[in-house]
């Protein structure tokens, strides 16, 4: 059958659209400019809320139980939180809307009963009941666990070992801790050094969460208990690993080596606290860090200690109410990459006041320091990294998007200063090309998926392989500068890979949005900029199956529900972010006069209120089914780049 475009794909009332007016698309990308212009921090930076599960407000309230503070009133503020996102019927979940989670909610169980809450409260009740029939403690993962022997609500022993001696293999040794991503590294190796020191805080009876084993006994007593056979060769030999490292402990002469094993990890550790705001900037690792350093002896008054506790601090956010909700990490550079790069979509010249002071901005943003990425690039320093000060860990995504801002203008060519960021930033994003052609986010060639079946590695990011949709973004940002072609070695052994990738219905899976309306829009995007052929079957399967997701109201939507249940992808309510991606995948692949286009515009025209658009659903993905993120402008920042992209590909301006 001969491939048709996506306006001939539909029979229906949708066929009846009708462009909306220039005048109505113009004044609605003005107002969203000026909205946004509005956010901008004096710096030249914006930085939107970032917003995660109860588990940030539990880590937290857990957090101040391990330095004493239990009563204090930031636990009681949290509390309020994760108190009040009790799901009706009980429990927690990973999203909005989502169903109930098991490890968040035996996280934000455990953490209500260290703040006070009595287990016989009804929101207690219904939870505990929803707990125990989701599998209760045994079941939870391994972050979970070690939180629960932290307090010894489970014995040191039925927890994932996670030996600080894997600093000491060698390069090359089967794997390396820098197999691992980079944010599983920056988590495990400071658990590694808690793994080590096995801390147990006391705390009151009344404060325990034994209730939450399904056994009959004590959680203490029980959650050593046999786990279910392992399902495949490497689960089945990691767990003999995993008793064979516990049963090491108990060998005479073993602890010498382990307090090398703790003085390497802690030294690892802290080196990567430097030009930080906390490690890795983001708050599982900037936790575990400071609850090494308190183990490893540091009171809270030293230095380290106490500029780390700070960090922590600058992840609240306190509302009205009281209530101290926790981000999970800040994202000014994102936030201002994706913010300029959607002013300059929509028309505003490079040159203006504005854009030049984020443009400034982001050129302080740039690495200077080699960090864990430098064993697999050659490339001197040059990537973006995704906060305030990460200095270790710049990643592609960022790198690509702010080399596509800094790219606009004159100055690109005119000033030397920007110049040799763009020459750094080219240099270290092509040194992160993967051996399959593809790119990942932080690391290269960081793709052994035998190591996605250690017990630890529950967490689902064990490893950081290429993804669609941050090739097809570094494709989009090789368009801005001539060298980099269709015909370029590079771009082709990228396409091939997003070629290989691509679903059988046509979509691609997205990595770090949801989910196969982002992953599709970033490929179409990637691919029509770079100059693919976007009359290929395999592109207008792609256009086919965006068209065929369009919803009744005109818009797009897509439940995170589609990480878990394939049934799902490209369903649901429709969002100004996802409606805003689908647009700019058809404009992409020519659609720009199709009717789902003029239908999907007019739904971003009418929803408009105020200059901006009004988004509950998350769209964020920070690790696939289980952890999820709501980044509070996604509703304006992709709207505002798709009815810009929109007004060009219709009326070309003069």
């Amino acid at each position: 059958m001969a491939d048709v475009s996506p306006s001939e794909a539909k029979t229906d009332t949708l066929l009846l659209a009708s462009a909306p007016g220039p005048a109505r698309v113009d004044g609605c990308i003005a107002a969203a400019r000026d909205w946004l212009l509005e956010k901008q921090a004096p710096e030249g930076y914006w930085c939107g809320e970032l917003e995660g599960d109860t588990t940030l407000e539990s880590y937290l309230i857990l957090l101040e139980a391990f330095f004493g503070r239990r009563d204090s009133a930031k636990t009681r503020d949290l509390a309020h939180v994760v108190r009040d996102e009790t799901l009706p019927e009980g429990g927690w979940s990973q999203y909005l809307g989502g169903p109930a989670d098991l490890s968040v909610s035996c996280l934000s169980y455990f953490a209500l009963k260290v703040a006070g809450d009595a287990a016989d409260a009804p929101h207690m009740q219904r939870s505990r009941e929803v707990i125990l029939a989701l599998g209760g403690i045994e079941g939870a993962n391994t972050y979970t666990k070690y939180h629960f022997a932290f307090f010894g609500q489970l014995p040191w022993t039925a927890v994932p070992a996670i030996p600080p001696e894997l600093l000491f293999l060698p390069r090359r040794a089967p794997f390396t801790i820098y197999d691992f991503s980079s944010w599983s590294r920056t988590i495990f190796i400071p658990l590694s050094i808690l793994w080590a020191k096995k801390p147990v805080v006391s705390l009151p009876a009344s404060c325990g969460a034994g209730e939450l084993s399904r056994t009959a006994a004590n959680a203490a007593a029980t959650a050593g208990a046999p786990a279910p056979a392992p399902n495949n060769a490497w689960r089945k030999f990691f767990r003999g690993v995993d008793g064979i490292l516990k049963g090491w402990e108990r060998i005479p002469g073993s602890a010498a080596l382990r307090a090398l094993a703790v003085k390497r990890a802690a030294a690892w550790m802290i080196e990567r606290l430097e030009d930080s705001d906390g490690l890795s900037a983001i708050l599982p690792a900037m936790a575990n860090s400071v609850l090494a350093l308190k183990c490893l002896g540091h009171r809270e008054s030293d230095p380290l200690l106490a500029q780390n506790l700070a960090h922590l601090d600058g992840l609240l956010l306190r509302d009205d109410s009281g209530s101290i909700r926790v981000q999970p990490c800040l994202s000014p550079v994102w936030d201002t990459v994706l913010a300029s790069f959607a002013l300059l979509q929509a028309g505003v010249s490079p040159e203006t006041p504005a854009l030049l002071r984020a443009t400034s901005w982001l050129l302080g943003k740039q690495t200077r320091r080699s960090g864990d990425w430098a064993g697999r690039n050659a490339a001197p320093p040059g990537g973006w990294y995704f906060e305030h000060r990460n200095e270790f860990y710049p990643d592609v995504d960022d790198t690509c998007m702010a080399l596509m801002v800094l790219a606009q203008g004159p100055a690109a060519a005119t000033d030397s200063r920007r110049r040799e960021a763009i020459r750094r930033g080219m240099a270290w994003m092509m040194g992160m090309q993967n051996r399959d052609g593809g790119w990942a986010s932080f690391d290269r060639d960081n793709d052994q998926r035998w190591l996605t079946e250690v017990p630890f590695a529950d967490h689902n990011a064990m490893i950081d392989p290429s993804t669609a949709d941050i090739t097809a973004r570094v494709l989009e940002c090789l368009s801005h500068f001539p060298a980099y072609g269709r015909s370029h070695p590079a771009v082709q052994r990228a396409i091939e890979f997003l070629r290989r990738d691509q679903t059988t219905e046509g979509c691609w899976y997205g990595r770090w949005g949801v989910n196969y309306l982002y992953g599709t829009w970033q490929v179409l995007r990637g691919l029509g900029r770079i100059g693919e052929e976007m009359q290929a079957p395999y592109v207008r399967r792609a256009a086919r199956w965006l068209a065929a997701r369009q919803n009744r109201d005109g818009g797009w939507g897509e439940s995170i529900a589609s990480y878990d249940d394939l049934g799902q992808k490209g369903v649901g309510d429709s969002t100004p972010s996802q409606t805003a991606w689908a647009l700019m995948g058809l404009i992409a692949a020519g659609e720009a006069a199709s009717p789902a286009v003029r239908r999907g515009v007019a739904h971003l025209l009418d929803s408009q209120r105020a200059g901006t658009w009004e988004q509950t659903l998350w769209t964020g993905t920070g690790f696939p089914k289980v952890f999820y993120l709501n980044y509070h402008y996604y509703r304006h920042y992709f709207p505002l780049m798709a009815l810009g992209q929109y007004r060009t590909a219709v009326a070309p301006p003069r």
